[in-house]
């Protein structure tokens, strides 16, 4: 049996303000296989964003055990956390927070230049993914000349160039109209897919959740099965 993606266990989180701690992750456990689509659903304030940010490595403070492609990541200094994420994990937020001063495609070359590749590697790989979610077209234009729905799928390409095992998506479709956010989550599941990564996926939106391989649910700083 192939090793979990990720592994959480016992995950905790508070934050005190004045006298008062509030315990937002209280023991989180959490296993993705290879290849798997995970739905993380609670409402807003629920901590979501929180576990993502600890298993994405962003924010120190956390209790708990964290591997990521089988390695122990909770330990880690700051220039392996930084080489752990750059290896194995891509991310999505709500907002595309794309750089505003290059183009599609430059866009999603950079993360791959940063890691090593050559540039006309990393040219081909961009083409390749711009291609696959219909941005073809598009590909030397800047952000400010894309729409939304475009915006929001150069920054899936380019959360998947390096090609990493965990894609982590923070309601990646949170900031747009109904029927451009079924495009793009479509667009988002079918490249997952395709490139064999594992997701986990925060999301308020139980439609879009019900199509992911597999829904937990965040309540009162514990997952549940949903």
């Amino acid at each position: 049996m192939s090793e979990p993606v990720l592994a959480v266990a016992g995950l905790t989180r508070s934050f005190t303000q004045g006298d008062v701690t509030i315990d937002v992750l209280r023991g989180v456990d959490l296993s993705i296989k290879p290849g798997e689509i995970v739905a993380l659903l609670g409402p807003s304030g629920a901590g979501k964003s929180t576990l993502l940010q600890a298993v994405g490595l962003l924010e120190g403070g956390f209790g708990g055990s964290i591997r990521i492609a089988g390695e122990e990541a909770a330990h880690l200094g700051g220039d392996e956390r930084t080489r752990l994420r750059r290896e194995a994990l891509g991310f999505v937020y709500q907002f595309h927070h794309l750089l505003p001063d290059f183009d599609a495609r430059e866009n999603v070359v950079l993360p791959q230049l940063i890691r090593g590749a050559s540039r006309a590697e990393a040219d081909a790989r961009a083409d390749e993914l711009l291609g696959h979610l219909g941005l073809s077209a598009r590909l030397d234009h800047r952000p400010s000349k894309l729409s939304g729905g475009e915006q929001q799928r150069v920054a899936v390409a380019r959360a998947l160039a390096n090609r990493p095992p965990l894609v982590l998506a923070d309601e990646p479709t949170g900031n747009l109209d109904e029927a451009t956010a079924e495009k793009v989550f479509t667009a988002f599941l079918d490249l997952v897919r395709a490139e064999g990564s594992s997701a986990l996926v925060a999301t308020h939106n139980e439609r879009l959740a019900r199509r992911m391989d597999r829904v937990v649910r965040l309540h009162e700083g514990k997952l549940e099965a949903a």
